[in-house]
């Protein structure tokens, strides 16, 4: 057996164990959102048990966010042929989706989304990519914010953007660089490793770039600003 066939082989191995985890982790988020929606804490101990199922539900969709990121990234660059599947979609379905997701966390944590979009504009995009981004996103904003994260969607430029904003403290500088350097890195050249963003910023840059339309391509980015002065999550599409 040669080299390359052992890497092949060990990739596949990884993305097969990845794909197994994350199905676990799916069930094991899906249990405790069972059990958050149907807790009411009535005493300061069951108030207490009750942030801490919030807390591990958090930390079980951000783990299971980079399980799904991975294994997509690892189809687009092990398997070129991995259908890239733009189709037009109503913004109310998506956000509907991306909501039914997010809903009992963010109940769970006290925190309030705002919505501001057109239930009825017909965007062209990846679906499950985009889902994938923007509940990456909100669950980012869920760690920053205080208690309110606002998601809006208009045409802006003649291209759809999509912002998750929080009115936290605002992104720190180092990772305003990083989602820049997301952008234009090279996949060796991006560190996941230097904060827990990387992944995440990585392959929603990656799914960014991969909406071309008319020579324009997609892009990501991070500031500090929006409707509540917090951090922004801007992804904008062609």
């Amino acid at each position: 057996m040669d080299d390359s066939t052992s890497s092949s082989d060990l990739s596949l191995f990884l993305a097969s164990t990845a794909h197994d985890m994350k199905n676990s982790i799916s069930v094991l988020a899906g249990t405790l959102e069972g059990l958050l929606a149907r807790t009411t804490p009535e005493t300061e101990a069951a108030t207490k048990d009750y942030a801490q199922m919030a807390h591990m539900l958090y930390q079980t969709k951000r783990l299971n966010d980079n399980l799904i990121q991975l294994l997509a990234l690892y189809k687009q660059v092990g398997k070129p042929e991995y259908p890239f599947d733009m189709q037009p979609l109503e913004l109310g379905a998506l956000v509907e989706q991306v909501v039914s997701a997010e809903r009992v966390l963010l109940k769970s944590k006290n925190i309030a989304l705002d919505l501001d979009y057109d239930p009825h504009l017909v965007w062209h995009f990846d679906e499950d990519l985009i889902i994938g981004v923007v509940g990456h996103a909100i669950n980012n904003a869920i760690h920053y914010t205080r208690d309110r994260v606002r998601l809006a969607i208009a045409v802006v430029d003649n291209c759809l953007e999509i912002r998750v904003e929080d009115n936290g403290r605002g992104y720190p500088p180092a990772m305003l660089e990083a989602s820049a350097a997301a952008m234009t890195a090279q996949r060796q050249g991006v560190n996941f490793l230097t904060n827990s963003t990387g992944l995440g910023l990585y392959f929603s840059s990656e799914v960014a770039k991969m909406h071309r339309h008319r020579g324009r391509t997609g892009h990501l980015r991070l500031e500090n600003g929006g409707a509540f002065g917090g951090g922004c999550f801007v992804l904008t599409l062609p």
